[in-house]
Parts: C-alpha cells; sequence; structure tokens
C-alpha cells in the first residue's frame, strides 16, 4: 500500500519565530525538512542550502515551532466513544437533581428502546457529594436503559433497567478487582467499579476480568472506526503527533488495524496490551516490540489498584472519614510480582496503573524483584499515573530506572477531589512532579483522555501552576516545576517513556518530521492562553 502522507522527496524550510529544539542547542533560527525526515537544524542559510532550490518556505510569523508533542498515556478510541455519549459533566450538571434533568431531556429526544449513555459526573463537584444511584436515574427514565460513567472511566452508574438485564440482586458477589454499590438492604444501587463494568459487555464484548476497569463498551465496527477516526483528529488538532494507547485488547486492536488498512492512520501509536492477555502475548512470542514507525505493539499494562477520586485506589488503612473503605487492589500481590516477573523476564516493557502510596509499593517490589532475578538494562518500566508516591519510593524509582507517566492535568480537574479523598497532606502531593525533577527521574506527561481532554499546553500550565479549578494550590511550592521541564515531559521525556527518543521527541537531524507549530513560546508565555495552529507529521501538515 502506498502511505499517501509523505511524497518521499519534498523539502521544506521552517524560519521565522522562536524554535526549540528540546536538544543541544535548545533552540534554532530553522529547521529543513526532506520527506518525513529532518535534515538541518540550525542557521536559515544552512538550512536553505541543505533543503536545496524549490524547496518551500514556512514563515512562522513569530509563532513557535516545537516537536509534536508524545501523549505517553491515553485511551483514544474511548474518548472517541465518549466523546460521542451526552457530556454529563460537572459544567452541565452541578447538581444530582441537574443530572437527572439533563438525562430526562436527553432521554426525551431518543428513539425508544435505545440506551442512553452518558459520560463525565464527578460527585466531588455534586453538592450531594455521593455518586448517583439507580433510582435518582430511574427519575431521568424508568423504562430506557442508561449508564452513566464516571470522569474517571473506572466505572459509573446504570439504572434499573440494566440492573435487570445484567442480573444483578443482592445475593451477587462482588468481582475480584471490582465492586458494586449497595443500598442498607444489600441490594444494588447502580453504583459499578473497576471490573463490575464486565458485567455490562453482552456475550461477544471484551471482559478484563480483574485485570483493570473495563473501558471496552461494545459497538459496530463501523461506529468504533468512525468513533476512532475523530479522536484522532482532535488529537492531532493539539499538536500531538504519537501517543500510547494505555489499554489494548481486541477492540482496540481490531479498530487500530482497521484505521490503518483504510489509509487513514495519520499519527504514530504505541498499544500497550493489557495483561488480561500476557499469557496470548508470551504465547505468540511477542517478546519485542513489533510493528512499524506507525502502528507498533510496545508493551504490557497492567493494574495495581483503582482510581482516587473514585475511592477505589488501595487504601490499607482506609479512607478519612470512611475506615471500612480500602479501595481494591487488582491482584494478589504475589500473582501481580509473577505477571511482572514474566513480562520482564521475557524482555517487555511493563506499565503499570498505581495511585496509592500502597499500590506504589507493590509495584515497586514486584520491580525489584523480577530485576534481582532478571537484571535488564534500560527496561524503563512504567507507572502510569503515579499519583501519590512517596520521597523514598521516588528515590527508589530513580535506582530501578522506573519511568512515572503522570498527569499533571488531574491535579487542575480533580485535585479538590484528591484533598477531599486523601486528605489535605497526602493529597497536596498529587501527580509531584516537582518530587520527581529533584530526584532526578526522568518522568513523563500525558492527558489520560477521555479523564481530560487532549491539550498539552493546559498539562503544561497545570504542571507550572498546580492550581484546581476550583482556585486550591496542591501542595508545596517544590512539587511545581519550570515551562520547560513540562514541555520537556511532553515531547522528548514521554519519547524516552516509550522507548522512541531515537525518532521522535525533538527537532533533530535525522528525526521524524513531526512538529506542533503554536501561536508563541510556552516557556515564555502562559501555555493556557496559546493555542496550535498547525500539526506536522512526516514532514505533512496533518492538522
Amino acid at each position: 500500500m502506498t502511505d499517501p502522507r509523505s511524497d518521499g522527496s519534498a523539502a521544506v524550510v521552517f524560519a521565522g519565530g522562536p524554535i526549540l529544539t528540546m536538544a543541544d542547542p535548545p533552540r534554532a533560527e530553522a529547521v529543513a525538512t526532506r520527506g518525513d525526515k529532518i535534515v538541518a537544524v540550525g542557521s536559515l542559510a544552512d538550512c536553505r542550502a541543505l533543503a536545496g532550490s524549490g524547496a518551500t518556505e514556512v514563515d512562522l510569523a513569530g509563532r513557535a515551532l516545537i516537536p509534536g508533542f508524545v501523549d505517553a498515556h491515553i485511551h483514544p478510541l474511548m474518548y472517541g466513544q465518549t466523546s460521542s455519549w451526552l457530556d454529563a459533566g460537572p459544567e452541565r450538571a452541578g447538581s444530582i437533581d441537574a443530572l437527572v434533568e439533563l438525562l430526562k431531556a436527553e432521554s426525551a429526544k431518543l428513539p425508544a428502546g435505545r440506551p442512553l449513555y452518558a459520560y463525565g459526573y464527578d460527585l466531588r463537584r455534586f453538592p450531594e457529594r455521593r455518586h448517583p444511584t439507580a433510582r435518582d436515574l430511574d427519575r431521568a427514565s424508568a423504562e430506557r436503559e442508561i449508564l452513566l460513567m464516571h470522569a474517571s472511566g473506572h466505572g459509573g452508574v446504570v439504572n434499573s433497567p440494566v440492573l435487570k438485564r445484567a442480573g444483578l440482586t443482592a445475593a451477587t458477589a462482588d468481582p475480584d478487582g471490582g465492586d458494586f454499590g449497595r443500598f442498607e438492604n444489600g441490594s444494588p444501587s447502580g453504583r459499578l467499579f473497576d471490573s463490575a463494568w464486565d458485567l455490562l459487555a453482552g456475550e461477544f464484548g471484551v471482559r478484563t476480568e480483574h485485570h483493570g476497569p473495563n473501558i471496552h463498551h461494545a459497538d459496530s465496527p463501523e461506529r468504533l472506526l468512525a468513533e476512532l477516526e475523530w479522536a484522532q483528529g482532535d488529537i492531532i488538532g493539539a499538536g500531538i503527533t504519537t501517543v500510547a494507547d494505555a489499554q489494548v485488547t481486541r477492540r482496540e486492536m481490531e479498530t487500530w488495524l482497521a484505521l490503518r488498512d483504510a489509509g487513514k492512520l495519520r499519527m504514530r501509536v504505541h498499544m500497550y496490551v493489557l495483561s488480561v492477555l500476557l499469557d496470548e502475548v508470551l504465547e505468540m512470542g511477542l517478546v519485542a516490540p513489533l510493528g512499524d514507525e506507525w502502528l507498533r505493539f510496545a508493551g504490557i499494562k497492567l493494574y495495581a489498584d483503582g482510581t482516587l477520586v473514585g475511592r477505589t485506589a488501595w487504601m490499607p488503612q482506609g479512607y478519612p472519614g470512611e475506615p471500612d473503605n480500602h479501595g481494591l487492589l487488582y491482584h494478589d500481590p504475589a500473582d501481580y510480582s509473577d505477571m511482572i516477573r514474566r513480562a520482564h523476564g521475557a524482555g517487555l516493557q511493563t506499565a503499570t496503573h498505581a495511585l496509592s502510596s500502597a499500590a506504589i509499593g507493590v509495584v515497586l517490589d514486584a520491580l525489584s524483584a523480577a530485576d534481582r532475578a532478571k537484571p535488564r538494562r534500560d527496561a524503563r518500566h512504567r507507572i502510569e499515573h503515579c499519583a501519590l508516591p512517596t520521597e523514598e519510593q521516588v528515590a527508589q524509582m530513580r535506582q530501578l530506572g522506573v519511568v512515572p507517566v503522570a498527569q499533571s492535568q488531574h491535579a487542575l480537574l480533580y485535585g479538590d477531589g484528591a484533598i477531599a479523598a486523601a486528605g489535605p497532606q497526602d493529597g497536596g502531593r498529587y501527580h509531584p512532579l516537582g518530587m520527581y525533577a529533584r530526584a532526578g527521574v526522568r518522568f513523563a506527561l500525558s492527558s489520560d483522555a477521555p479523564v481530560a481532554a487532549p491539550n498539552p499546553l493546559q498539562a503544561i500550565a497545570a504542571a507550572v501552576s498546580r492550581t484546581t479549578v476550583l482556585g486550591t494550590i496542591l501542595g508545596s511550592e517544590d512539587l511545581k516545576v519550570s515551562a520547560e521541564q513540562a514541555l520537556r515531559a511532553y515531547t522528548i521525556d514521554a519519547a524516552w517513556a516509550c522507548h522512541a527518543e531515537e525518532s521522535i521527541g525533538s527537532i533533530e537531524r535525522g528525526k521524524k518530521a513531526d512538529f506542533a507549530i503554536v501561536s508563541g513560546d510556552p516557556t515564555a508565555t502562559a501555555p493556557d492562553s496559546l493555542s496550535v495552529s498547525e500539526t506536522w507529521i512526516g514532514g505533512v501538515r496533518a492538522g
């Protein structure tokens, strides 16, 4: 198949604005590309000479040229799918009553028999400070199925018709790695979190068992393809040129392949396959990255615990004010350690979701044991989110070469919920980027979309300010980082977290011509006041 994204010979010279290389030297006057590669970085005269006669020149007109952003942890298909659902976020529904009215109005628009899907509620933004229940949703419709997903993506609430279809009763036991909300009499309240969402998968849906929250909602292949294509366009429009799909099952793999085979894959994709498929991955001998520069199997995604703001992150001591709520540990530590040992021993990179310090400790213990059993140079095992590490754990990450993949936008959007869940001292260090920087631990930034929008400029601003949407400053000043550090974490350091720094992440000769053109210099101007005006991937304007 001929790749439509590059003509293989066209030369382009970029100049006329600040060029931030994320390399040495950190700035340049001009950049020249030929085909999909960078051929020169330096003076305008040198770049023109190396580009040759007939090269196209792009006048930045004062705008900044930076490496294309690398979103090191994102769920593109889930982002596309939930974007097609009703938006039930705090801006649309600020209370449970307002949520019910929003759902009722949407239900009235739908044909009879069609389920209503909604996404984005955050109980910490409700004055009621609780999850909605099936009874609340029944007020919107007691006949139509309603499925309302929490902002974390780790579960949500359904109404009585869904409970009836799934056969959930007071006698239904909580699954491993998940839980059902219950009323005082033991009957299901409609709240389903983490692996409990498996019960809604249907006969042919994907099941994650106790390996992670089930974000893999079934839909027709045609709709999934359209939703992924929409998500790709939105992601590229934000200046993102490479993504790490942080939870791949059959559904994601089939849809990525369909997008590629249709000739519509326009960004670079690194796929982390969910650990429920680890046996199959090892059985097939997938013990190293596989694929090409556009679509690549990169490693294994695992879960240690749940979500902090949804209060399913593992807290052995109990949550403040909820001493009987310990959250969820997806695997017995010995079983988790065995999975890490097998993946590490086979040569795979692992990426484990872990939020609480207790869960992070389980991950570090397992990685340390695996490394003792079979030392590996530069494995770069990752901890996804790594929300509440201790100073001692950060030092251990440096010793083991572990990469925290953080989301500063979560501090912006959910920092108040983190304080409510973990208390002001622990919650105040939610996503402590400055702690990593001081310890010399290289970290990556990402969006975790749909949990936060794919908006790297907002993420950089949030890393600098550590101020929540409600105006709370999270923790001490030394937990902040500079705009340049945050920009590196969304470009070259994120590429490094994906073992891709040799080809992307910085503007250097020989690397891929992947760029974002931004309305100003994000290290000199408030990043969230800027916008991305152009995205170039492989030497071709893609957005």
